[in-house]
């Protein structure tokens, strides 16, 4: 799967200016109980970057100011996770830019080419 995804730069680098959320941070910003943000995690619909052995949801997954991630998000994270992406692998996409988009997928997903990243995320998934 690397072949598609860049990995030149380290995730941590990657998302090392990114603000995160813890995942009783993450139940108050969706306004559930911790046990769903379990529930999303599993589900495929939320991805995780574990820090010092906890896991952090990146804050770039929400709508800014809102208290959703939006419609494409979860539906990226279960294509590429049902395609044998990792969690790694698909924070790698989505943070990493992409000068045709212009910018970073994860950016694109809150945007007018969502649809583009959700296009080329099945053909990566294929």
């Amino acid at each position: 799967m690397d072949d598609v995804i860049p990995n030149d730069i380290p995730l941590e680098t990657l998302l090392a200016d990114e603000p995160m959320l813890t995942l009783p941070e993450t139940a108050e910003r969706l306004g559930v109980v911790i046990t769903r943000v379990h529930d999303l995690l599993g589900a495929n619909k939320l991805i995780a970057h574990v820090i010092d052995g906890k896991r952090h949801i990146p804050e770039a997954l929400f709508h800014e100011g809102s208290h959703s991630t939006g419609k494409f998000v979860p539906g990226l994270i279960t294509l590429l996770k049902d395609g044998g992406y990792t969690d790694e692998e698909i924070l790698r996409y989505l943070f990493t830019e992409d000068e045709t988009l212009p910018g970073r997928p994860v950016d694109a997903l809150h945007g007018q080419l969502a649809r583009e990243v959700l296009r080329r995320a099945q053909a990566m998934a294929l």
